[in-house]
């Protein structure tokens, strides 16, 4: 009896490990999903051989209150900046003619980072609605500091901050609730 009731504390338990993550898709995905329900998109760009990139994963998108905010507010894409897939974007098609699949470490860079002006990694990148460009975060970011571009983005606090002296007055006034 002992043992049956451990057992599915057990399996409950991973349910809910298992629920706490990111759903993750694909640009191509993404897109074909706003075209249904217009929702941001927020994408990870990250490299294989990226340390900060591999913390990201492990540190800011394991956080459950990133999770929850990131999988109800938008479309998240994990996004490899030098792989090998295609990416339909504004009636172009993006690939990365020089990815060499022998290759460990550094790769060629997918064209779809270039256009996206991806200058390093990991590199977060927001999405509107209707697909455009909002905005390249470059670096590495704990919960809370991603928090304010999480929500900057979602509420389209951005389009009211004009100036750099804006958003400073924005970041200190903001009140995160995330937690490590």
């Amino acid at each position: 009896m002992k043992f049956r009731i451990i057992a599915c504390l057990i399996v409950l338990s991973a349910g809910v490990i298992q629920a706490q993550e990111i759903k993750w898709m694909t640009m191509n995905e993404a897109l074909k999903a706003q075209k249904k329900h217009p929702k941001k998109i927020f994408m990870d760009a990250y490299t294989t051989w990226c340390g900060p990139c591999k913390l990201l994963d492990r540190n800011t998108f394991a956080n459950k209150d990133v999770v929850e905010y990131v999988n109800k507010h938008y479309y998240p894409v994990k996004f490899n900046a030098e792989g090998e897939g295609t990416i339909n974007y504004k009636d172009m098609t993006f690939t990365n003619p020089n990815y060499d699949a022998s290759r460990t470490g550094r790769n060629g860079t997918h064209q779809f980072a270039s256009a996206m002006r991806i200058s390093g990694y990991p590199t977060i990148v927001f999405f509107a609605e209707d697909g455009d460009l909002i905005a390249p975060i470059v670096g590495y970011r704990t919960p809370e500091q991603l928090e304010i571009f999480l929500k900057m983005f979602a509420k389209d606090d951005h389009k009211k901050l004009t100036s750099q002296s804006a958003f400073s007055d924005y970041r200190e006034n903001f009140v995160g609730e995330f937690k490590n």
